[in-house]
């Protein structure tokens, strides 16, 4: 969310962000309603003094035993006129904090103009695409083959886009889980929560995720509860309308959860396997940050997380996303992209993004400055370390093996306790 006075002051700036996100706002309606909102409050201002005058003159009036019928009946109708533009500041007002919310952020200067994914920049690349003599099967095959993903039992169980991980298959996913949590947590200094999976509508709200996203999140009938999206809310939301102290900066925290989402958007996209699903599990990474020290944390996060492609010896590569591609809240984000060999192509693993002060000024989340002075927002930023249902895939169509059986990365085999998941007798 935007600050009103910044956003008014600074309209050209907003008209260049839609310009380089390729979005419309409706800047012009804004300035009539602003213009609105401001003569009619030096109006209602005008009525006011009018009316505290007048009633000083009917208290004389009373207090000298003279009629004051007329002037009371005239200050009847100024304080009806007062009323009503009241109400309407209120409705102007309100009008224009649902703009706000509606409005992204504005990209970092360092982000690539562009109009969709096509115009990522790639960053860096690390490893090499394994070498297979034979033709490489996709997950959901090497899955079933294995016995280890049974997608028609999730389809009786649920519907589609739901999957049921099976022996060594969900022993790998839970494997994945406590790995990343055990790198993220011991070696770069996160602390681990174990947060709610049902958010309600404020911390939704807070994370910018309505009123944006509403088609795209499951709630609860009749509850003001929603399923989780990602465990980006509920981090957020650990300290929404406090003030943290300066020296508390930076907090860096990392959950595992369960997210939930419709995909409405994405009819028709990934329909085989398991890569675009309604319910995964994830491992998120969250910082609250000092503003000046954000950028700097930014580059750190995404490091976390590629940390653990490269533990797991899996190729990928780092895009910074342009402008048009930039999600809603965030000001730069950089995606990591995982190989997957049977369809031999890069696929999005992690997106790490810097909020800046977007979702802290939505939640209200400040810092006091050591040295006094005014507090101001803190800086967030977010990251996957990493989707799991997806280093579920890389792993096992990266690992797999002619006969059918997966090799387990060495550093998953104290987590496994075996070496390769098996073939199917």
């Amino acid at each position: 969310m935007h600050d009103l006075n910044y956003f008014r002051e600074h309209l050209e700036l907003y008209a260049e962000m839609a310009q380089r996100r390729g979005i419309t706002l409706d800047l012009e309606g804004f300035r009539g309603l602003d213009r609105e909102r401001r003569e009619l409050i030096t109006a209602t201002e005008q009525l006011k003094a009018q009316r505290n005058k007048a009633s000083e003159e009917i208290a004389r009036l009373k207090k000298d035993k003279q009629n004051a019928d007329a002037r009371i009946a005239e200050m009847k109708g100024v304080s009806e006129r007062i009323k009503q533009a009241d109400e309407r500041i209120a409705n102007l007002d309100a009008t224009q904090r649902e703009l706000l919310l509606t409005i992204p952020n504005l990209p970092h200067s360092s982000v690539p103009t562009g109009t969709s994914a096509a115009d990522n920049q790639e960053v860096r690349r690390w490893g090499s695409a394994p070498k297979f003599d034979f033709t490489p099967r996709p997950h959901w095959e090497v899955g079933e083959r294995t016995g280890i993903l049974d997608l028609p039992a999730a389809t009786k169980i649920t519907g589609a886009r739901f999957a049921v991980y099976k022996g060594w298959g969900a022993r790998l996913e839970r494997a994945l889980a406590n790995f990343f949590l055990d790198v993220h947590t011991r070696e770069h200094g996160y602390t681990e929560i174990l947060p709610p999976f049902v958010v309600n509508t404020a911390s939704l709200m807070a994370a910018g995720q309505l009123p944006k996203f509403a088609a795209d999140l499951f709630k609860l009938q009749d509850t003001d509860y929603w399923l989780t999206p990602t465990s980006e809310v509920e981090l957020h939301n650990l300290y929404r309308d406090e003030t943290l102290a300066e020296e508390q900066l930076p907090i860096r925290v990392t959950a595992w959860t369960a997210c939930f989402r419709s995909e409405a958007g994405a009819a028709g996209k990934d329909t085989r396997g398991i890569l675009r699903q309604h319910q995964f599990q994830k491992v998120e990474l969250f910082k609250f940050t000092h503003p000046e020290k954000s950028y700097e944390e930014h580059e750190a996060l995404v490091r976390n997380a590629e940390s653990i492609l490269q533990k797991l010896g899996l190729h990928y590569r780092t895009m910074l996303l342009c402008s048009g591609d930039t999600g809603f809240a965030s000001a730069k984000t950089y995606d990591l992209e995982v190989w997957l060999p049977s369809s031999k192509e890069f696929r999005e693993i992690s997106s790490c993004s810097n909020c800046e002060a977007f979702q802290a000024r939505r939640a209200g989340i400040r810092y006091k400055p050591k040295g006094g002075g005014k507090s101001e927002f803190v800086h967030t930023l977010n990251g996957s370390g990493l989707a799991v249902g997806r280093t579920w895939i890389a792993v096992v169509e990266n690992y797999q093996q002619a006969d059918g059986s997966i090799v387990i990365p060495e550093v998953l085999r104290p987590y496994m306790g075996i070496e390769r998941i098996p073939a199917a007798v």
